[in-house]
């Protein structure tokens, strides 16, 4: 028994130990010292104490702050932010002084920070930390709360606070470590009408509002719901409560690679950065680290009138602004300079008397814009919206649309028409703008100048208008001179035609192929919505397609990297002339590409059909193609585990875009891993659709008389049939996947079968993880690899029926506990002599009897 005793007291006095030093509270009689002490709120949440930071000058500061006390980094209150503590400077302590002030002290005496309340005795008041972080000084007699740091914030909003007129977040200074008030805050709008805003000092940078049903449809500047209920405070969480995670579902705004996360997301915090965002951040408990989930502004347009009154803004092109037709920089200087704030100015004096028949409408799609200063309600057509703003010699540009109303009481619908109206400065314009509407924009014909605008957004002048000015210079001689000139310039264009020398000659198009069935007509054009370029600016962009600017040689020909005057760079593919893709592939990518939007997907940003060429220009990806970082040992290294699983998840987005989301079913039909393309960040992106096709309706399936693709990638009712489906491209997305994680190609040898089928040898032995990129040793979450493997091989099972859908594939890399379905043997596990058949255009029966071409595809890179 005094054995026990003497075991028990030392292990008695250490539980004291612990809980004299995480405590959660300051008294007058005990103080918290810089000597490691700290503050820890009871749910082990947030840590009050000193931290130091380095100033880029090397100077050392001292500040008293509340941080996450799992991420010690991540500081959410500093105490004195603009009054940083001497390195000098002993002693420091944080308590009451003899006024039952809280208190930041040094050995002198010296305060730093001062709760400010009116003085009373100090043995009366107690400071807590609670879990919701915030510190609060209490009046022991009364229980009432004297005061709070959620009234004194500043970077950062938690959970509990509440956003008022009084409350606003502050940028810390020019980077994350000088915790003094810096230049952007995050506040109630002052121009009122609820809006928040982001301001640089006294100039808005950013705003946004809680989604309202109102008669106005425009919501680009709404918030999601949860920041707004999180800010509002709406959920009525208590200093005791956890926070609150986030439903995403139905927010587009949330960052959607991070989804998978939000079911483990333990806190949230809304935080003012240095750079003038405003970022809601999430502590994911799997990973232990924070995430972005949410941001403003985004991208150089995000910001609010970058490009000034009737400036254009549009961040995929550069100059990033320009003006509206008729109008001019109001500060050309400022404009050369890259500073755009002043906006444009009317080339010629607005003149209210003036005749409208002489003014016409630009036709403008998917832009952005403030909201209108007129709602015309008697208009019943686009027609009347127009000759209501023509009436209105103040009218700058008008917006019509129909939408879908409930009728009241009964479930039919009607139609109901809103015709908005401009009279004021246009501002915040923004084009190619997701979710964007048409605007038309009020212009006289004088100031229209042929090509001026680049032939951007469908410039659609009035028949009744041009007609008019027409007729008031036209005659006999005038036609007639306008012939002779057309004649000549013809003829000149011509002439430069064949004058053109191109570096590195490709075989060109023969000129017999250049008939009219393989053109883009004019029918076409407009069904296009991406710009024309000549050919002469490409030739300059690439120096003549030089090898130097050569990138690679894709299946249909050589693709260059073009440096265009304004500094933008484009991926420039050239369309050769022994390529399997012919003209009508050509016009095929053109058309079907121009439709797509999405993140995952390469955007095309113009073409060109000249002098026997066919050129398609894309943005440029940085880090080229997939094929050179799987399949190269140098670059190999450089994808670590969830690189490859986030490039996994992207190549299932973007198809499941094409083949649910988009507006037309489309069917990629060669999907392999020299067609992914990675951005800066590594973002994987589709691109070559030259062998797309669209399927009509809801029909998931179609057959072809002409089977193209390339091998290993082939699923076998496309090979072997001609059937192609949404699950050909599922079966090749498997493919893709097997080789990202085992970083080997499908066509490579293992003990006398493919990879497929190795991949399945080894699942069947219940070694999968042996499939494994060597590279990756231990590095890489064993859960999520066996569940691609298995995503994988359900996606290659041999009969299409079992295949599982992109949707279903999303849901179960997505999941957590689901459960997988076992696959099947998959198709073509076993390699057979194809030497004779892989070149890049060669044609041939199949064995069994099927009379479709099959025209195959060596992998290269690209």
């Amino acid at each position: 028994m005094q054995s026990t005793s003497v075991f028990l007291f030392p292990f008695l006095l250490y539980l004291c130990h612990l809980k004299c030093h995480s405590r959660d509270i300051i008294t007058s009689d005990n103080l918290l010292r810089n000597e490691g002490e700290t503050l820890v709120s009871a749910g082990k949440i947030f840590e009050l104490g000193f931290f130091n930071t380095t100033s880029d000058d090397g100077e050392f500061r001292t500040y008293v702050g509340i941080w996450y006390r799992a991420s010690p980094e991540t500081v959410v209150w500093v105490a004195n932010r603009d009054n940083s503590i001497p390195i000098s400077a002993e002693l420091l302590v944080v308590a009451f002084h003899d006024d039952g002030n809280l208190k930041v002290l040094d050995s002198t005496g010296n305060s730093y920070f001062s709760t400010d309340l009116a003085s009373a005795p100090s043995s009366k008041r107690t400071a807590k930390l609670f879990d919701s972080g915030n510190l609060v000084l209490i009046d022991d007699l009364s229980g009432k709360r004297l005061w709070q740091s959620f009234n004194y914030t500043t970077d950062t909003f938690l959970p509990g606070m509440k956003m008022d007129d009084e409350l606003k977040l502050t940028a810390w200074g020019v980077t994350q470590k000088d915790p003094s008030t810096g230049n952007y805050t995050f506040q109630l709008n002052p121009g009122g009408n609820s809006e928040y805003a982001i301001l640089q000092r006294t100039v808005l940078r950013w705003k946004g509002s809680a989604p309202a049903a109102s008669a106005n449809p425009f919501s680009f500047w709404e918030l999601p719901p949860f920041v707004v209920s999180m800010l509002s405070n709406s959920s009525k969480e208590s200093d005791s409560s956890p926070q609150s995670t986030p439903n995403t579902s139905h927010v587009p705004f949330f960052n959607k690679t991070r989804t998978d996360n939000i079911a483990s997301v333990s806190y949230t915090r809304l935080v003012m950065n240095s750079s003038g965002e405003i970022q809601l951040y999430g502590w994911d408990d799997k990973s232990r680290g924070w995430f972005e989930m949410w941001s403003e502004p985004q991208g150089p347009c995000g910001v609010y009138n970058t490009c000034g009154k009737f400036g254009i803004c549009n961040s995929e092109i550069m100059p990033l602004c320009k003006c509206l037709p008729g109008f001019d920089p109001a500060s050309p200087d400022d404009w050369m300079a890259g500073k755009y704030t002043g906006g444009c100015s009317r080339k010629s004096d607005s003149n209210c008397n003036k005749k409208s028949e002489f003014d016409t409408f630009l036709n403008m799609h998917a832009m952005k814009f403030e909201e209108p200063d007129l709602l015309y309600s008697e208009a019943k057509s686009e027609e009347d919206c127009r000759k209501e703003c023509l009436g209105n010699c103040n009218c700058l540009a008008y917006s019509y649309f129909e939408v879908a109303k409930p009728r009241r009481g009964i479930s039919s619908t009607e139609t109901v028409s809103r015709c908005s109206i401009w009279t004021s400065d246009l501002n915040n314009l923004q084009e190619d703008y997701t979710g964007g509407f048409n605007l038309s924009v009020r212009v006289a014909i004088t100031d229209i100048e042929q090509g001026a605008w680049s032939g951007k957004k469908a410039a659609s002048l009035n028949l009744k208008a041009l007609i008019i000015s027409i007729s008031l210079t036209a005659g006999i001689i005038t036609m007639c001179c306008i012939s002779y000139v057309i004649y000549r310039n013809k003829k000149v264009a011509r002439r430069k035609a064949e004058e053109i020398i191109v570096g590195n000659r490709i075989d060109y198009l023969p000129e017999s192929e250049s008939s009219s069935k393989y053109v883009i007509t004019e029918d076409d054009k407009k069904r296009i919505d991406v710009p024309f370029f000549n050919l002469k600016s490409i030739l300059v962009a690439t120096d003549n397609f030089s090898d130097a600017n050569r990138l690679g040689q894709g299946g249909f020909g050589p693709v260059y990297k073009g440096m265009f005057p304004q500094g933008q760079e484009m991926a420039v593919k050239r369309l050769s002339s022994h390529s399997s893709q012919g003209a009508e592939e050509f016009k095929n990518e053109v058309m079907l590409i121009a439709k797509l939007q999405h993140r995952n997907l390469v955007r095309l940003l113009g073409y060109c059909i000249e002098a026997n060429e066919k050129i398609l220009l894309y943005e440029y990806m940085p880090n080229k193609s997939l094929d050179t970082f799987i399949f190269g040992h140098a670059l190999r290294q450089l994808l670590d585990w969830n690189i490859r699983f986030d490039i996994i998840l992207g190549i299932a987005r973007g198809l499941h875009y094409l083949h649910h989301d988009s507006r037309l079913r489309i069917i990629h039909r060669d999907l392999k891993t020299s067609n992914i393309l990675l951005d800066e960040e590594m973002n994987a992106k589709i691109s070559d659709f030259g062998l797309a096709r669209i399927v009509e309706g809801k029909s998931i399936e179609a057959n072809t008389q002409k089977i193209a693709g390339t091998f290993g990638y082939l699923s076998p009712e496309y090979a072997l049939e001609g059937l192609f489906s949404i699950k050909s491209d599922v079966f090749a997305f498997g493919v893709v996947v097997l080789e990202i994680i085992s970083g080997k190609r499908n066509l490579e040898l293992f003990e006398g079968t493919n990879l497929l089928g190795q991949a399945w040898k080894l699942w069947m032995e219940n070694r999968a993880l042996e499939v494994m990129d060597p590279i990756l040793v231990e590095k890489f979450n064993e859960t999520e690899a066996l569940k691609c493997i298995n995503v994988a091989l359900l996606c290659v099972q041999e009969d299409s029926g079992d295949r599982p859908t992109m949707s279903n594939v999303i849901v179960m890399l997505g999941s957590e506990n689901m459960a997988l379905p076992r696959p099947n043997q998959p198709a073509f596990v076993t390699r057979r002599n194809t030497t004779s058949s892989t070149s890049s255009s060669s044609y041939f029966k199949p064995d069994t009897g099927s009379n479709n071409e099959l025209t195959i595809t060596v992998e290269q890179g690209r």
